[in-house]
């Protein structure tokens, strides 16, 4: 995809949000320019209905420094991006009326990842628990071999932006990073637990 102006040098980690108001998909990603010699990267925007035909790409989110890796989430009317950024390079999270923004910082989440290596997590994925509570998982690439991976955090709420480690609630086998989470149906869970991976006439899903 490639806007009037925008002569994007990459297009990274893709996400989408419905928009009610829109009736449409908001999708956003990061991408460098050369507006500006591809210098920084922002996150970029385009609604789609249908995921073939799309609006022109705009600037969703900026900062002086480079940002990647967006993911955002709707919880009680607002919402919630989640990026890698800033100063220091953080996992980062700011608030907004509308998915469009504007948006503002979550301070209490930024005292929440005092505790974590600048710069050696990306790829924030988040989901909402049945028993409400968010779980956020960050990608942990500041490490060799089987010490990579996803790391996990819990929180009460999005909107007190409070997350705590939360290592014993969760386990993941080598290998599972830089991914997303999508929700399915307890028949689609049997099809999968069951399903014989070593059929000879299997070619994917797709």
């Amino acid at each position: 995809m490639q806007g009037q102006d925008t002569q994007f040098g990459c297009v990274w980690a893709p996400d989408a949000l419905w928009d009610p108001e829109k009736e449409a998909f908001l999708l956003h990603w990061s991408s460098s320019t050369g507006a500006d010699a591809y210098t920084r990267k922002r996150i970029f925007c385009s609604y789609t209905a249908d995921f073939r035909t799309f609006t022109e790409p705009e600037v969703l989110y900026e900062e002086n420094s480079e940002i990647i890796d967006s993911a955002m989430y709707a919880q009680d009317g607002k919402y919630y991006l989640f990026y890698k950024g800033g100063v220091p390079c953080r996992i980062r999270l700011v608030e907004g009326e509308t998915p469009r923004g504007p948006f503002r910082t979550v301070e209490a989440f930024d005292r929440s990842m005092d505790a974590i290596e600048d710069g050696l997590y990306e790829a924030p994925t988040a989901v909402r628990l049945e028993d409400g509570r968010w779980a956020l998982f960050l990608d942990f690439y500041g490490a060799h071999g089987a010490d990579q991976g996803y790391v996990p955090f819990l929180s009460q709420d999005l909107a007190n932006g409070v997350f705590d480690r939360a290592d014993a609630d969760f386990t993941f086998p080598y290998h599972f990073k830089h991914g997303t989470i999508l929700t399915i149906t307890e028949s689609e869970y049997e099809r999968i637990r069951t399903f014989d991976w070593t059929d000879p006439g299997f070619v994917g899903f797709f």
